[in-house]
């Protein structure tokens, strides 16, 4: 009797385990999606405040870099 009640719970252990381990695997890849989604969010933020701003400064780069060689 007590030899199958430890049976059991040696093996449910090694269910709760595994199943543990599964469940975090997909739980890193939920936590990468999020972190992807930020970071796009960060991006799409940042263009659409300093996008003119960028494109000003990089078209006044390039104008300085063309006296340069001429």
């Amino acid at each position: 009797m007590i030899a199958h009640l430890a049976a059991s719970l040696h093996t449910l252990g090694f269910t709760v385990q595994s199943r543990l381990r599964r469940e975090e695997t997909g739980a890193t890849a939920v936590e990468y999606g999020i972190m992807v989604a930020l970071i796009a969010v960060v991006l799409l933020v940042g263009v659409g405040l300093f996008g003119t701003q960028l494109n000003t400064f990089f078209n006044g780069l390039a104008t300085k870099l063309k006296l340069t060689t001429t």
